[in-house]
Formats: structure tokens, sequence, C-alpha cells
């Protein structure tokens, strides 16, 4: 072999072999990230760790982002256990960025959260009126937050007041009122023929300073005074402490939301998904459950799944969906809450009761067969249900 076409021809093997062991590095390493998701951050309505090895010139780059650092910590640890150089290029969230700014409280009656930093993107949930929110990263005027049941959504600068941690804190420490009453307004003085200086919806809740003639004067989270009527709101710690709820008391409420309109998304009285209605009809008596029905299904605890309706109290949570198949896993869409008589009472289209009673009139024959289980959440301990009494979250 002449010599001119030896040194290139082993350039070319040597290149050939380099690009062959980058290419089995990605592999193994995105082994690595897979093992790592499945197991401990499987859902990304609730944790992000999206991570992506790249081949490059001057090595394999790991870049993207999470909320885990944890598990960022142990990736590395095992990459380094398997032999495997790397650039850490992960961005761990809160950013750097925001400075420490990172705790929000939602300052308007209630906060659209979208699934994109976008106005036109999908409703991915709501919050009301002081929720606190953990900020993890800001682009132009939207930040990513978690709100206290670990969900992940955009919400635009108008949404939320941003906090400081020494801020959250007096902030938190604050007295304050909940408002009780599904709808409502707080106004500029001790007289509902005032103007008003927000609306409010049920579960809102804000800071007291003060009582006047029949009023509660509150301040928001943006520094606002208002005044809102006393039979319209409770003490906060007032009303916690009375929270002892029975499946009476939640089916009670439930009803509060008959012919409110669907809004995929919704958690509010201004409108409610299928969850949104069932979470928020639990969080009225002081327990946080899960966002989705899909979520909703994996906590408390198995009552039926055999149409045996007979085991079913007031309360109890109705799954429907498609069944697991040898091809398809199962799929929880949609969920609803016993009330008695063999109805559950839900949203879909607006909120009503149904039958499962296939003479009665109001008999749902689509729900009925694609009913998958029952669970009870009422007075169950599950790490995923927070109780308010419990913790400290308001």
């Amino acid at each position: 072999m002449q010599k001119s076409l030896f040194l290139p021809l082993c350039w070319f093997c040597l290149l050939i072999i380099q690009a062959c062991g980058s290419t089995n590095e990605v592999a193994r390493t995105n082994d690595i990230i897979s093992s790592l998701k499945a197991s401990y951050a499987p859902d990304r309505r609730v944790a992000l760790f999206d991570i992506e090895p790249v081949a490059t010139d001057a090595g394999l780059l790991l870049k993207g982002e999470s909320t885990r650092p944890d598990l960022v910590d142990s990736l590395r640890t095992n990459l380094q256990s398997a032999g495997i150089a790397f650039i850490d290029s992960i961005s761990v969230l809160p950013e750097a960025s925001l400075e420490g700014k990172i705790r929000g409280v939602v300052k308007i009656s209630v906060a659209n959260l979208r699934s994109e930093p976008r106005h036109s993107a999908e409703l991915s949930t709501q919050a009301t009126m002081g929720t606190p929110l953990h900020i993890l990263k800001k682009q132009g005027g939207w930040y990513l937050v978690q709100t206290p049941d670990r969900y992940l959504a955009w919400v635009d600068s108008g949404g939320l007041e941003v906090f400081g941690q020494q801020d959250f804190d007096i902030w938190l420490r604050a007295k304050k009122i909940i408002f009780t009453h599904p709808v409502g307004f707080s106004y500029q003085a001790p007289d509902e023929f005032s103007p008003t200086v927000s609306d409010l919806v049920g579960g809102s809740i804000m800071a007291l300073s003060g009582e006047e003639d029949g009023f509660y004067k509150v301040k928001y989270p943006d520094g606002r005074a208002g005044f809102i009527a006393k039979p319209e709101a409770q003490l906060y710690n007032k009303w916690l402490a009375s929270q002892n709820p029975t499946g009476d008391t939640l089916v009670a409420t439930s009803f509060a939301f008959m012919g409110l309109p669907y809004l995929w998304g919704g958690t509010s009285y201004k409108g409610v998904d299928c969850s949104g209605f069932t979470k928020t009809v639990f969080f009225m008596h002081g327990v946080v459950i899960p966002r989705d029905a899909s979520q909703q299904v994996h906590t408390g605890r198995l009552v039926d799944a055999d149409r045996n309706y007979s085991n079913l109290r007031a309360g109890d949570l109705l799954f429907f969906g498609r069944n697991a198949t040898d091809s398809t896993s199962e799929k929880v869409v949609h969920v609803g809450m016993w009330i008695g008589n063999n109805e559950f009472i839900h949203a879909s289209g607006d909120v009503h009761i149904s039958s499962l009673d296939t003479t009665a009139a109001n008999y749902d024959r689509y729900n009925h067969d694609r009913y998958l289980r029952t669970k009870r959440l009422l007075n169950q301990q599950d790490e995923n249900i927070l109780h308010l009494r419990d913790k400290k979250i308001f």
C-alpha cells in the first residue's frame, strides 16, 4: 500500500472507532436515563427529568433540565460507575437566574395554569387566590410553577405575586381568612354597594388585617386591601379546625356545583372538569388530592372492582375508562363521586347526577359500560393525599 494512502486510511478508521464508541456511550447513557425516569419520575405532570445525551467532538454532552436534583446526582454517579465520561450541561430547577425569587402566591380569584407559556396553550389546571406556588423558571412573561399537589404548569405574570423566601415566610405567617361561598366579591369599603376590588371563588385565601362593620378587612398578596362580608368567609384556622369531613358532607358540598359548566382544566367555581370537580370538593374540606383522574385512581383504598355497588359509601370516587388488554394498558379518563342510591355526581357537559341503575330515568349507560373501580380517599393515609391540618401550606 502506498504511504500516501496509508495515513488517511488510518485516520478514517480511527474516526469510525470513535463514532462507534460515541454511539455506544449515548445508548448506554440513554438506558440509564430511561431506567431512572421510569422508576422515580414517570409522571412529567409532577416531575421533570428531561435529559438528553449528545455526542460532540468534545465528548458526550448531557443537556436538559430536571426538577429532581437527587435524580441528577444519581445519573452522574451511575455514569461515573459505568466509566462514561461526560460534559455536564444539565439545568437543575429552579433556575439560578431567578436569584432566589422562587416563591409565588396567586393574587387573582382563579389563575389559569397552562401546558406551555402562551395563552393559546391547553389549560392544564387552575389555582385559586392565595395558593402558594414554587417557581422553577421564567420565560418572557410566564413562570413555570409547581402547585402544592406538585402539578407543573405555566402561569402568566398577572396571576401571581413573586416573593423571595423571607417575604414569603412573612406572608405564610400572616393570619388568614378563607372565602367559603361559591362566588362573591371583595369591596373597597365595608359596604356591599361600594366598588369591588376583585371577584372571589370558594377557597380563596387572603391575609386578615382587621374587622370593621361586619366585614373582614383583607390584604392581597400584592398589597391590595379589600373588605369581605363576614357571612361569606371564615377565619382560616377556625375553618380548618372545624373540618371533619364525612361522606355526607362531601356530597353536600358537591351539590353546590350542580349545573356548573364543564371546563377542561377547571378546578374552581368558574368551571370544572371531572377530576377538578372531585379535587375542589375535597379541598373545601381541607383535603388536597391529586389533580387528574389518572392520578387520583392510585390513591386511597380499593372498594370495588366488580360492580358490587353495595360496598360503596357516599364520597367514594368512581373511575371510568378503558380496561387493559393484551396489547394496551388501562386508561383512566373519568371520575365521579358516589352519593348513594346507585347514583353518582360528576362533571360531564355540566355537573349533574347520573345513575348506574338500568331502570332509572337518569341511567348513564355510557359510563356504566366503562366503569373500572371505586376508591375511598376519605380518612385514608396516603402520601399523595395532603391534610391541611397536618401540613402548613397556606
